[in-house]
């Protein structure tokens, strides 16, 4: 059963949003396995990462926001 938190349509800041497979392998690869962790990283640190591309950028992007964090 989904959490209350992503039946309203918010990421947990404990898992990676759906990104989709390749974007996701490669950021556990380099070692993110919770959104959180993402906050503050270089945006051009994670896109040079093979698999995440301007779509996956995207929807962290947006998924961070919901938590009023941001990639730099």
């Amino acid at each position: 059963m989904p959490c209350a938190a992503s039946l309203r349509g918010v990421t947990p800041l404990d898992t990676l949003p759906p990104i989709g497979r390749p974007a996701t392998a490669a950021l556990e690869l380099a070692g993110y396995t919770r959104l959180d962790q993402l906050a503050g990283v270089p945006r051009a640190s994670l896109a040079a990462l093979h698999g995440v591309g301007p779509k996956a950028l995207r929807l962290l992007d947006e998924a961070l926001a919901e938590h009023g964090l941001a990639l730099r």
